[in-house]
C-alpha cells in the first residue's frame, strides 16, 4: 500500500485520536494538530499545537502544506455537545445565548476556518484530497421528528450547509478535492458520557471502530465534485 499523508485536527479528542494511531499502523505520515500535544512519539508524527484562532488556523495550515506538498486526507474531528455548566435543551426555555455560541463556534466556526485555510493547498495540489468534518444525523432538517437539542441542532445543520456551498465552489474552481460530512454514531467518548446510558445494545462504538469505518470511506471516495453525507455504515443522510 502507497504511503499516505494524513491531517487529523482535533487529534485529542477520542476519534481523532484513533485515526491518528490508525493512520501510524497503516505506516502513513500523520500531521497531528490538537489544543493539547498528543504524548504519542512516533517517526511518522508530526504534532502541532494550535489555539484555534484564525491566525493560528492560517499559520499552521500554510506551514502543513510547505511541509507537505502531497496530502491525502484531511479529517476535522472538533466538537462539543455539553459543558459544565449546560446540557442539550429539552425545552425552548432552556435556549442559552452563550451556550448557542460556543457550540457555533466549536462545532461550525472552527472547522470551517480550517477548510478556509487550506483552501490555497486544495486549489494548488496535484494529489486527490479528502476534507472531512464529524458531522452528526442530528444536524439533518429533514431527519428531525423529535426535537429539542436546539444549539447542537444548529451547530451540525449550519456545519453541513457551509460544507455543502464549499464544495459548490471547489468544483467551479476544479480542485482535486472530496468533502465528506460523517456522522460516527454514538462513540465512547467525553461527548457522548452523560448519553450513554440510553444507547441500544451494539450501538455504542469504540472510537478505533469509528477511526476505521471513517479511513475505509475516505479511501473509497469518488471525485465527483458532489459532497457526501454519510452515517459510520456509508449511507447516505438527507440533508
Amino acid at each position: 500500500m502507497a504511503q499516505k499523508t494524513a491531517v487529523v485536527i482535533g487529534a485529542s479528542g477520542a476519534i481523532g485520536k484513533a485515526l491518528v494511531n490508525l493512520h501510524l499502523r497503516h505506516n502513513d505520515h500523520v500531521v497531528a494538530i490538537s489544543r493539547e500535544i498528543l504524548s504519542t512519539s512516533h517517526p511518522h508524527l508530526k504534532k502541532f499545537e494550535t489555539d484555534y484562532t484564525k491566525e493560528n488556523i492560517e499559520e499552521l495550515a500554510t506551514r502543513i502544506s510547505r511541509i507537505y506538498p502531497a496530502i491525502h486526507s484531511i479529517s476535522i474531528c472538533n466538537g462539543v455537545l455539553h459543558t459544565d455548566e449546560n446540557m442539550p435543551e429539552k425545552r425552548l426555555e432552556s435556549f442559552d445565548i452563550d451556550y448557542f455560541g460556543m457550540l457555533m463556534h466549536v462545532n461550525t466556526t472552527i472547522p470551517f476556518m480550517w477548510l478556509q485555510a487550506f483552501m490555497p493547498h486544495l486549489i494548488s495540489t496535484q494529489t486527490p484530497c479528502v476534507v472531512t468534518a464529524l458531522s452528526a444525523r442530528i444536524g439533518s432538517i429533514s431527519d428531525n421528528q423529535l426535537g429539542g437539542w436546539y444549539s447542537y441542532r444548529a451547530s451540525k445543520a449550519a456545519l453541513n450547509m457551509l460544507f455543502k456551498t464549499a464544495s459548490i465552489e471547489l468544483q467551479r474552481r476544479k480542485c482535486n478535492a472530496k468533502l465528506m460530512l460523517f456522522h460516527p454514531g454514538t462513540t465512547d467518548s467525553a461527548l457522548s458520557k452523560p448519553f450513554q446510558s440510553n444507547v441500544p445494545d451494539g450501538k455504542l462504538f469504540k472510537p478505533e471502530f469509528v477511526a476505521e469505518q471513517l479511513n475505509k470511506f475516505q479511501n473509497n471516495r469518488e471525485f465527483n465534485g458532489a459532497i457526501d453525507f454519510i452515517d459510520w455504515q456509508g449511507k447516505n443522510i438527507q440533508w
